[in-house]
């Protein structure tokens, strides 16, 4: 590990003195999602002068894992935890990442901010309105720095999406449509090893009901209302923040949905198959769709007067998009060509060094507010069967 008198010497140099002091963080929640913050964090830690202090985790193994890779990449053991409030009342830490289950997003987050950390929060941002809402006033209030996890908003491809579409070669927008499939259970993670001694249990629930430990409960999560709001949450995120990045928007007006579990009857109360539909007050339609039980068929592309801009084979995760005039006017000058890519820093990047220089993050606490907003939409459309209408004024949401 680079010493801190070398990089403080370094930076320096490029006029940033005292700013690069050693920034301590903690880490809430350590699974899958969270190991590879731990390695991201790693990966800047000499560059940006950052290190892992504290690590906290309701499953035991997990916590057990992820310390014992902090003590072997940074020098010695991070302080443990299975409870994040004990993490957040620790004064000499300046930033925390989440990586927990959707439900709790939102919950720890503004105990972060009330706490006075500066956060990298997994997407969704939050799955409730009123903690977004709560979440966007304390961090707007306190200065903090704020990155949600809608880490594709940092990928050069769809930085070059942006600018392509910005140039406005494509004429007037009205369309923009997306859609996921797999065919495979994704969520099927192997319960049989996992034991109630290993679990704090009522820090897992929070303010849920309580009741007797269930593994499933806890390492398929995803399946359950009381823990996410469904595949607008654990997938759509992704999509529309792309889209607010690409169209240079914000707050969708309306949004309708529907949806239903049609093909796996295995307990689950979320979703298997959805399709979602929303209007922007910029005079466009975003259509976003996704399944799990078949491959076939993903697609995005943003549809003008003058052509398209289309990722190839309809792959959002590739790096090859095209802009041309397929569909367009026959007026249309647009020329087929390959989008070319943005220099764009990593996503965990670009949030260690705004804590350091106070800038906004790619995907800062707006960002964040903007794609759960239009989440917590569809998901309510697709509950209720009713059109949810968004008044940004009042910031809430009603059913029209």
């Amino acid at each position: 590990f680079q010493a801190e008198d070398g990089i403080r010497d370094a930076q320096e140099s490029r006029g940033l003195g005292d700013v690069y002091k050693r920034q301590t963080i903690g880490c809430i929640g350590v699974g899958g999602r969270g190991t590879g913050h731990l390695h991201e964090i790693r990966q800047f830690s000499e560059k940006l002068n950052a290190r892992i202090t504290a690590v906290c985790d309701v499953y035991r193994p997990n916590l057990r894992q992820a310390a014992d890779y902090v003590a072997a990449q940074f020098g010695s053991p991070p302080r443990q935890f299975t409870r994040y409030q004990d993490l957040l009342a620790l004064k000499d830490l300046d930033a925390v990442t989440i990586a927990t289950p959707d439900v709790s997003h939102g919950p720890i987050l503004v105990a972060a901010l009330k706490a006075g950390k500066d956060v990298y929060c997994e997407k969704p941002m939050c799955i409730q309105l009123d903690l977004a809402n709560q979440a966007l006033d304390l961090a707007t209030a306190g200065g903090r720095i704020v990155q949600a996890g809608t880490q594709h908003r940092s990928r050069p491809i769809l930085q070059g999406v942006a600018r392509a579409v910005a140039a406005q070669e494509l004429g007037k927008i009205s369309r923009v449509d997306c859609a996921v499939h797999f065919n495979h259970a994704r969520w099927d993670r192997d319960c049989g090893q996992c034991r109630a001694e290993d679990v704090d249990w009522d820090a897992y629930l929070m303010d849920l009901p309580r009741r007797p430990f269930d593994p499933k409960l806890l390492l398929r999560w995803q399946l359950h209302h009381e823990f996410t709001n469904g595949l607008p949450g654990l997938w759509m995120t992704h999509y529309v923040d792309t889209v607010h990045l690409m169209m240079n928007c914000g707050y969708p007006a309306a949004a309708t949905a529907l949806g239903g579990t049609f093909v796996w009857k295995d307990g689950r109360e979320t979703a298997d198959t959805f399709q979602a539909v929303l209007t922007y007050p910029e005079e466009f339609l975003l259509s976003w769709g996704m399944s799990l039980g078949n491959e076939a068929g993903s697609r995005f592309g943003i549809y003008g007067r003058m052509g398209a801009v289309e990722a190839d084979e309809g792959n959002f995760f590739g790096d090859k998009w095209t802009i041309s005039p397929k569909g367009g006017d026959s007026q249309s000058q647009v020329q087929t060509r390959a989008i070319e890519p943005v220099p764009t820093p990593h996503h965990m990047e670009n949030w260690l060094d705004c804590i350091r220089t106070r800038k906004p993050p790619v995907a800062d606490i707006i960002r964040g507010h903007q794609h759960s907003v239009a989440c917590i939409m569809v998901a309510n459309a697709q509950q209720t069967g009713r059109r949810q209408n968004y008044d940004p004024a009042t910031r809430t949401i009603t059913a029209a």
